[in-house]
């Protein structure tokens, strides 16, 4: 919409940016603000490191759980279980991809059973009378004095048994209880860390936009007193005023201008950082969006910091690039 020379988008955000570069193409400059509607205080982004533990106890089983996160660039899942449940390795996965998108999970699972007097090893009592039998007439046949005793049964491990660990349903049930308590506890401190990041690249953000209105003024000012320099310059070398070629002289002035203005490039990093704080909200995983969203708003400070050749701009595209920087950094650790 265009009133009183201004022009004002009126788009879904999914399109906003296509019609920043259109309006730009028409001529336009177009200010992208950051309304309080599309920005809240609610961050939304989580970090990828954080701590969880569970237990939970039934029927004189009990199992504690704890899961440990650290940044990944996909969601890589390592489990320590007892064998009965680490047999269950893909359910337990999926329990936890349910609430967890990316980084390096590892579960430690830890077993804890009353004992009900029960022995864990027993006698086959058929292959001992087997095996003494055999010893019995061994001993007859060489004409062996010493009888068959203890010792000799000992040398035979065929005699004794072991339970083997059966998977019990009530003990899964018991661990899929104390996994989903690790799980919201490791979750609630990775969103926990991750609204304090993105606080800080919410602020950070702030001073960029403050420091991109400081350049796209500075290089407004800039053009008029190029075009006195250049006028004085030209002046100065050509002493009969008169063979200067005006209208060449004007299409010079026309493209130098064109090339010190940055009003496109400032038009499309306000565009990247209003993205970027929008993605900072998202429930989704949008770790690899602001990653890229980071590197267009580098490429368009280096492009200002090439086009502007003044001292006071380039100072400011530095400290632009520093915050870039420390953004990029924290963004290593967001979901």
């Amino acid at each position: 919409m265009d009133w009183g020379g201004k022009v004002f988008l009126v788009c879904p955000s999914v399109f906003s940016y296509f019609c920043i570069e259109k309006l730009d193409l028409w001529g336009n400059s177009p200010k992208v603000f950051l309304s309080a509607a599309l920005v809240s205080d609610e961050l939304m982004i989580e970090s990828m490191t954080g701590f969880g533990k569970g237990e939970a106890a039934s029927k004189g089983v009990t199992f504690t759980v704890e899961l440990r996160s650290v940044n990944n660039r996909f969601l890589e899942i390592s489990t320590r279980a007892p064998k009965a449940i680490s047999q269950r390795e893909n359910e337990i996965k999926e329990i936890i991809k349910t609430k967890i998108s990316r980084g390096k999970i590892s579960l430690n699972a830890m077993k804890d059973e009353e004992s009900e007097g029960e022995i864990a090893i027993s006698i086959d009592k058929k292959k001992a009378k087997e095996i003494t039998a055999v010893l019995e007439q061994l001993r007859k046949t060489a004409k062996i004095k010493q009888p068959v005793s203890l010792e000799h049964l000992l040398h035979f491990s065929e005699i004794f048994q072991t339970k083997e660990a059966v998977e019990d349903e009530t003990e899964w049930k018991v661990f899929v209880q104390a996994l989903t308590k690790a799980v919201d506890g490791l979750k609630k401190m990775r969103e926990k860390e991750g609204a304090e990041l993105a606080r800080d690249s919410k602020e950070r953000i702030a001073k960029i936009n403050k420091n991109i209105d400081t350049v796209e003024l500075l290089s407004k000012k800039r053009i008029p007193e190029e075009r006195k320099r250049l006028l004085e310059k030209v002046e100065a070398l050509v002493q009969d005023k008169s063979v200067i070629n005006n209208q060449r002289l004007e299409l010079e002035i026309a493209i130098l201008s064109e090339k010190l203005d940055v009003t496109e490039e400032c038009v499309r990093f306000r565009s990247h950082n209003k993205f970027f704080l929008e993605a900072l909200q998202s429930k989704e995983s949008e770790g690899r969006k602001l990653n890229f969203l980071i590197q267009e708003m580098g490429r368009e400070a280096n492009t200002i910091g090439s086009k502007c050749n003044d001292v006071e701009i380039a100072h400011i595209v530095v400290g632009i690039k520093e915050e870039l920087e420390k953004i990029r950094e924290q963004l290593q650790n967001f979901e």
